[in-house]
């Protein structure tokens, strides 16, 4: 029996996984012609076809599907007990791949790791910004940063930051020509800017509690956004009545750039984590980030 060719293979799960012939040559670092030319030859030597392929998307088709179940998870774990061999190198090396946003990536992952990067330069680490609740095993990430309350219960969490609480701004020249709210429901009465969830698609629903009582309120207004840094600004900009951690509008309240209300509704709670699945076998490289995180 003929053998297979590995790379092949390789690909067909990355183009499978991907949908896209364009995402996958970008991490494998190949061309797409050479890509293409590596899936015909790998349906050609099994005589099935593996992918349907139309103008915008690729998809496994069964035989193809068989295929990513069998394999895909066994490429996994070669990579991983490759990645963990760089514990007999004298230094740590190796991609870590973290998803998070914007905001804590600014603040937190890149002051706590940039000394890390310096003492051990045969590290490397790959930030997607996303604020989508990626599947970080689906999409290959060793790790991902949430608030600790939206974390699956199978992964393992560690705190980064402290608690934080969330903080309900608008600029001076808004509240000039406004009430100040008094209560969370008044807040239907008010200029609003939302945030869509990109992997919910639904409206975030602001959440106040008091003496432990929760109220939900769904407010309306004129901007929907996806990303934080942009409510901010629109904020700033006197756009309405807008609701995120406090950390993110800090140092506009400080400065009397924006006022802060309902205050007395926004408790503390549970603060960015770092989180991975508990089945993962850290690699060196990956445990020194975790450490480097670690509050």
């Amino acid at each position: 029996m003929a053998r297979r060719n590995l790379n092949d293979l390789l690909a067909f799960v990355t183009v499978a996984r991907e949908g896209s012939f364009t995402r996958a040559a970008a991490l494998l670092g190949v061309t797409q012609s050479a890509l293409s030319q590596a899936i015909r030859g790998l349906e050609t030597q099994l005589d099935i076809r593996l992918l349907t392929r139309t103008t915008r998307s690729v998809s496994p088709t069964p035989a193809g599907e068989r295929l990513l179940r069998a394999i895909g998870h066994r490429l996994d774990e070669i990579e991983s007990e490759l990645d963990a061999l760089t514990a007999l190198r004298d230094k740590p090396a190796g991609t870590v791949r973290i998803t998070s946003g914007d905001h804590v990536l600014r603040t937190t992952l890149l002051p706590k790791l940039m000394p890390l990067l310096h003492e051990y330069p045969d590290i490397r680490i790959e930030f997607d910004v996303s604020y989508g609740l990626r599947d970080i095993v689906a999409d290959r990430f060793d790790a991902g940063v949430r608030l600790g309350d939206t974390i699956d219960k199978d992964m393992i969490a560690v705190p980064i930051g402290p608690r934080l609480r969330m903080a309900a701004v608008a600029s001076p020249a808004y509240f000039a020509a406004n009430p100040v709210p008094k209560t969370p429901r008044d807040l239907v009465d008010h200029r609003c800017i939302n945030l869509r969830f990109p992997t919910r698609g639904g409206l975030y629903v602001w959440e106040f509690e008091r003496r432990g009582r929760p109220l939900n309120v769904r407010v309306d207004g004129q901007l929907i956004f996806n990303t934080s840094p942009h409510i901010v600004i629109a904020a700033l900009d006197g756009l309405g009545i807008a609701f995120l951690p406090e950390e993110e509008f800090a140092p506009h309240i400080g400065e009397g750039r924006l006022v802060r209300v309902l205050e007395d509704w926004c408790p503390p709670f549970s603060g960015y984590h770092l989180y991975y699945p508990s089945r993962r076998q850290p690699s060196p490289a990956f445990t020194l980030v975790v450490d480097a995180l670690r509050v």
